[in-house]
């Protein structure tokens, strides 16, 4: 059985090979080569899906593999001040290219323009498995506080100004195996193991 990831971003990849050591895992470029999947969904859940879908298609069009299932993920964070933002345009908040310091940079200026230093904020996970014409789908959430300033280098995304509750260093200061426990996309992870487990 071979997983199959349908994701570019090396931040999330990174993170669900250390999630699923005991499996084969390539992603969709080592299969399909460069492919753009436009995410114009309105849910985290539907742009999942229409990326699983996509990449389980176009493996059974090219026959690239006998045996096996493609998970996608899509994922951000919500801001509750901020009436939810930047929510599923959290890759793109500060633009179509933007990298996570301009997301970052963004974010924390729209803060400091409502004179808040800190306040609430939650990341969900949304995972679509593809297998045999049949989807399955998980969420998972990691719920804290985002801060105005950048703290710490590890992680990705917004993980250097998110403080996950019941701790007080951010996600970019923590270790890399807490952030792998207690992350939103590996309780959504566990429960697509689950999924996996029946089904394959």
């Amino acid at each position: 059985m071979t997983i199959v990831l349908a994701s570019t971003n090396q931040g999330k990849i990174k993170e669900l090979k250390a999630l699923l050591p005991e499996y084969e895992i390539v992603t969709m470029k080592d299969i399909l080569g460069d492919i753009d999947i436009e995410e114009d969904g309105n849910t985290f859940q539907e742009n999942a899906i229409k990326k699983a879908k996509t990449i389980a298609e176009m493996i059974s069009d090219n026959k690239s593999l006998d045996n096996y299932l493609v998970i996608s993920d899509d994922s951000g964070l919500s801001v509750n001040a901020l009436s939810g933002e930047p929510n599923i345009y959290s890759a793109r908040y500060a633009g179509p290219n933007a990298t996570d310091k301009d997301n970052i940079i963004k974010l924390t200026e729209n803060l400091k323009t409502k004179q808040l230093a800190k306040t609430s904020a939650f990341y969900t996970a949304c995972i679509a498995i593809s297998y045999k014409n049949n989807i399955y789908t998980t969420h998972g959430w990691l719920y804290g506080d985002v801060i105005d300033t950048v703290h710490g280098d590890g992680g990705f995304g917004y993980d250097p100004i998110f403080i996950p509750h019941g701790y007080n260093k951010t996600l970019g200061e923590l270790p890399a195996d807490l952030k792998k426990d207690i992350s939103h996309r590996s309780q959504a992870l566990k429960l697509a193991m689950k999924i996996i487990k029946t089904i394959v």
